[in-house]
């Protein structure tokens, strides 16, 4: 795989997200009207927010130091965006900054020594010194992350797919966070997903949970309707992205 390639393959977790946010049909499980009102309002709720802060975990143990660990984004209808991917097994990390067309992601020495071969890691390391790489949301390395960043369309994908016919059990009001929620499950295909939605209106999913076969993974939501962070990366702070492209692509 050329450097290239393995950048963009870095915000490969957008499939995740979305099954993780696609909410299940209500069955016909006796209380299946109450949990149905919760689950789509909660979906509309997100499918309408104009910003929205998330966390996607995964908890299972990896030695595979390009595996995701976790993926943190305050992100807005707009394109803004900020955030974080978090790799596991001392893999590294990316900041990551979206304005308009603008991108920047800021990978730690860590991440180009996991994600690069030998001298590769090492040179994007060096020339990087601690800043971001700069480009537009066209540029081939980086348009993976743009897509990442992209509420509007992750609102769209949730909106049009759901699973169909899978029974679904409302629970007993509890807490999480210090938020009153009621938890919503379903299980399907040997995995439990479990929705928590907050008890009090407007409803919406705050946390989405989901064990079982080859998954064990958290998708946390807050910060519904707050503002991106505006600030952007100085030139000082940057290198462009066609710097490091043709560092790679001369190896």
């Amino acid at each position: 795989m050329t450097g290239r390639a393995r950048i963009r393959s870095a915000a490969g977790f957008a499939a995740v997200l979305l099954a993780a946010l696609v909410p299940p049909a209500a069955g016909h499980a006796d209380d299946g009207p109450s949990a149905r009102d919760l689950v789509d309002e909660a979906r509309d709720n997100f499918v309408g927010a104009r910003s929205v802060h998330l966390k996607l975990t995964d908890h299972r143990r990896s030695t595979d130091r390009t595996a995701r660990e976790s993926v943190t984004l305050t992100m807005d209808r707009a394109g803004n965006c900020v955030g974080e991917l978090v790799l596991k097994a001392g893999g590294g990390s990316v900041g990551i900054v979206k304005r308009g067309d603008q991108m920047w992601m800021k990978p730690d020495a860590a991440y180009w020594k996991a994600q690069l071969p030998g001298a590769q890691g090492e040179a994007a390391a060096r020339l990087l010194e601690d800043r971001y790489v700069h480009g537009t949301t066209d540029d081939s390395a980086l348009e993976g992350l743009a897509r990442v960043c992209d509420l509007a369309a992750l609102q769209k994908e949730v909106a049009a797919k759901s699973s169909s016919g899978t029974p679904v059990t409302k629970g007993e009001e509890t807490e999480t966070e210090d938020t009153r929620v009621i938890p919503v499950s379903t299980t399907k295909d040997g995995r439990k997903k479990v929705l928590y939605i907050t008890s009090a209106e407007p409803h919406r999913l705050v946390r989405e949970t989901e064990r079982g076969r080859g998954t064990d993974r958290s998708v946390d939501l807050t910060g519904y309707d707050e503002p991106v962070p505006s600030a952007t990366p100085s030139a000082k702070e940057s290198v462009d992205v066609s710097r490091l492209e043709q560092m790679l692509e001369s190896r």
